[in-house]
């Protein structure tokens, strides 16, 4: 089955440092662990899971200075 039937979409979520953490995934939840699988745990602590917007890929560079 080819990975177009599943749509995906990038989410920008909140960080306690006040920088945003790029993901994306079909949902937040699994935007969320695919994070899991590059970053340490330390890493994820940073980031609140509930805070967080959908955004296309062509607003993306919108956004770009607020990537931590």
């Amino acid at each position: 089955m080819s990975s177009f039937s599943n749509p995906h979409y990038m989410y920008l979520f909140d960080m306690k440092n006040g920088k945003k953490k790029l993901a994306y995934g079909q949902s937040p939840e699994d935007a969320l662990d695919i994070l899991r699988i590059r970053l340490s745990e330390s890493e994820m602590n940073e980031i609140l899971s509930e805070h967080y917007i959908k955004i296309s890929q062509r607003t993306m560079q919108e956004y770009v200075h607020l990537l931590g």
